[in-house]
């Protein structure tokens, strides 16, 4: 699944458009974590464990994303973006979503 944040892919042209797919979830992060994450948090510095999570939280998005994309038939899906947002304390959404579409890749001869 090729999976590009622009309309366009050089060398393809979109020989079907399927349209809108997403994927999102949900992660909240663990209560011991959160102690830790509050004190980098007076002290400054990465807090891991929420960077861990919201990477995995994009990955599972995108991964449901492309698994819907594929349910329509598409090969790619075209101007896909995330968009994340806090859902209640120690909680995140992560929302992936683009059109699906089919690609056809030109001749260049």
């Amino acid at each position: 699944m090729m999976i590009l944040t622009t309309e366009q892919a050089p060398g393809y042209e979109v020989e079907e458009l399927y349209g809108y797919v997403k994927g999102s979830t949900i992660q909240a992060k663990h209560v011991g974590r959160d102690f830790t994450a509050a004190f980098k948090g007076l002290v400054g510095g990465e807090i891991g464990s929420y960077a861990e999570m919201m990477n995995e939280a994009r990955d599972l998005a995108i991964n449901r994303m492309v698994q819907d994309a594929e349910a329509k038939g598409a090969n790619a899906i075209t101007t896909m973006r995330l968009h994340t947002s806090s859902v209640m304390g120690g909680a995140a959404e992560v929302v992936a979503y683009g059109t699906a579409v089919k690609l056809k890749q030109i001749n260049s001869n």
